[in-house]
């Protein structure tokens, strides 16, 4: 600085002892009140006044900070004015760039080296790691379930027959599948239950019965009417048989989807070579479910009208209707198979209950059963979910509007607000590349580390103390989160629960089918055995073991001449037989207790 400059500095600096008070507290206000701010997030709403005054502070601390910038930046030129002093200053912004420069290279070096290394490790054993390995083979349109005008009608407004786009969608398609068991408008209170196998609770077609003939305002919105838009006879039925005449009519829906069920395959049209496939439209599954539920409680009805061949045939589409949807690699489809695997079991537990199956149709419900291999169906939902979360990686870093796009997407987030992940996901989007490939490496080693080890197919078991290790592992991996970790901890889901209800739904399809060899066991000498040895090869060709530790299935017979038939369920700990059902729920706690089937009391 020459001379002349440093009079100038001395002069503003020390004769004006309030420009120096001024600047550097405002600085320090500005950045208190910003920490503040941004700690709190929309949590300092909790004190209506305070968010006023902050910003009161703030914008008055700012006033005076941009009211000393002139006054800087003059002093600053000045200084700059001297030749020797813009040498310098030239030559340390080359040395920063440089630094910079540097830094971006060895990080993108570094994240670029260890991810291919990891790769290609993997690689060479068998593994895949593009989106490719995943899709399912393309169907002959002649020979494709999914491409049926019934079928088809259910995303034809959306999506055309290759997975594209309409915009806007096509508002003349009726979707024929959009049925529905309850009154329009009312799923909420007014709605009765569908009985729960897993409680020993059979369904009660009187309430079904009084649903449907007098329909009533839904409490949640009291000032809303609803129609009964089920038809009904003047005089009661029995209540399976109102049950069947509201639902009747579906008739002629239900009977062109099992027409189209007769088709060998199915391959729903979704573009599998779409660049994030977070963002694939995949509005079939809804459609599945919606259809199952409406089988799912024809089939109840049908049993209790003495139509088991009706029955068994409406439990056999949602098989067809849950195999449809099986060659899709997303986890959201394998979650949306589990839901209707269960409804699915319902009628099939009822059945069993009222001995309304004959054995013709219990070996017919086996051979069907026996198909369902939900073990090797978690591994591929896995690798999908895996190399999901490394498209999504590499388009944020392809996209540069990516990262507004995933705050907003992960605004929910639980933890989102409360932390500095917003500032994070800056840095990264601002920052090396090689930081995206550290997420993807991170990604991928917590998937097989825990996720994959989480089932033994050669033992044909799921291993639930590797997840729960699992969870102690994920609380160490984000106690921190950095540009290398945060996408990571931003794509993982809630994998654990995914994969009990994989080993849930896959014991709950064993125990079913141990529950069938039960009853042709009872058909064929009049009570059900005493141990489960003497069902095979007779009335079973094996008896499935517990998919929780790999032990036989505990059996005992009661009482009251039936039995009771259980898996020691998520806690790997024989609790007797007893479903854990916390109090003020409705639902069984699944990682407590056992899973069992038993039937109600008579």
């Amino acid at each position: 600085m020459d001379e002349k400059s440093k009079r100038l500095w001395k002069r503003v600096w020390h004769s004006r002892r309030w420009f120096r008070a001024w600047l550097i507290s405002a600085a320090v206000i500005s950045g208190l009140v910003a920490i503040f701010w941004g700690n709190l997030g929309v949590d300092v709403k909790i004190w209506s006044d305070w968010p006023l005054v902050l910003a009161a502070v703030f914008i008055a601390s700012m006033i005076m900070l941009i009211a000393a910038v002139p006054v800087a930046l003059w002093i600053f030129l000045r200084w700059l004015c001297c030749w020797r002093n813009c040498k310098r200053f030239l030559l340390g912004c080359v040395a920063l760039a440089a630094l910079i420069v540097l830094f971006y290279a060895e990080e993108d070096w570094r994240g670029w080296h260890a991810w291919n290394q990891f790769k290609h490790e993997w690689e060479a054993k068998g593994e895949h790691f593009d989106f490719a390995s995943v899709v399912p083979p393309p169907v002959p349109d002649d020979q494709n379930f999914a491409l049926t005008p019934v079928v088809a009608s259910c995303y034809a407004a959306w999506l055309d027959k290759n997975g594209h786009r309409f915009k806007p969608f096509d508002s003349n398609v009726v979707n024929r599948l959009a049925m529905s068991i309850y009154h329009e408008g009312d799923i909420g209170d007014n709605s009765p239950n569908l009985g729960s196998w897993q409680k020993a609770q059979l369904a009660d077609l009187r309430i079904w019965q009084e649903y449907y003939r007098h329909p009533k305002t839904n409490s949640s919105k009291p000032n809303a009417t609803v129609t009964n838009d089920f038809s009904m006879t003047p005089e009661p039925q029995t209540p399976a048989a109102d049950v069947l005449l509201a639902l009747s009519k579906y008739d002629a829906t239900i009977e062109d989807l099992r027409l189209a069920s007769r088709l060998p395959a199915a391959r729903f049209p979704l573009t599998y070579d779409i660049e994030c496939p977070v963002s694939l439209l995949l509005p079939h599954l809804s459609a599945m479910k919606n259809c199952s539920r409406i089988l799912h409680l024809r089939a109840i009805a049908e049993l209790q009208n003495s139509q088991s061949e009706k029955a068994l045939a409406d439990v056999k589409l949602m098989l067809r209707l849950d195999g449809a949807i099986h060659p899709e690699p997303f986890l959201i489809s394998h979650l949306v198979r589990i839901s209707i695997l269960q409804m699915m079991l319902q009628p099939v537990y009822e059945g069993l209950a009222q001995r309304r199956w004959t054995d013709e149709q219990l070996v017919d419900l086996d051979t069907e059963l026996t198909k369902l291999d939900f073990l090797a169906d978690y591994g591929k939902a896995m690798r999908c979910e895996r190399i999901d979360g490394i498209m999504t990686i590499d388009y944020f870093r392809n996209r540069p509007n990516a990262r507004t796009r995933m705050a907003v997407y992960y605004e929910g987030t639980d933890g989102w607000k409360n932390s500095r992940a917003d500032y994070v996901l800056l840095a990264l989007a601002y920052g090396p590349s090689g930081w995206c490939d550290q997420n993807k490496l991170r990604s991928c080693r917590y998937f097989g580390r825990w996720f994959f080890p989480a089932v033994d197919n050669q033992r044909r078991v799921f291993l639930p103390s590797i997840l729960r290790d699992a969870d102690l592992a994920r609380d160490r991996e984000f106690g921190s989160l950095t540009p290398c970790n945060l996408l990571e901890w931003m794509l993982m889901p809630a994998l654990g629960s995914c994969a009990t209800k994989c080993a849930r739904v896959q014991s709950s399809v064993d125990l079913a089918r141990t529950a069938i060899a039960l009853e042709r066991y009872r058909l064929a000498h009049g009570e059900y055995p005493e141990s489960l040895a003497v069902l095979a090869p007779q009335f079973i060709a094996k008896v499935p073991h517990d998919v929780i530790g790999g032990q036989p299935l505990k059996y005992r017979r009661t009482a009251d001449k039936q039995f009771v038939l259980y898996s020691v369920g998520w806690n790997e700990k024989d609790d007797g037989g007893v479903v854990v059902i916390p109090k003020g729920s409705s639902q069984p706690k699944y990682d407590e207790g056992d899973w069992v089937w038993r039937y109600p009391q008579k």
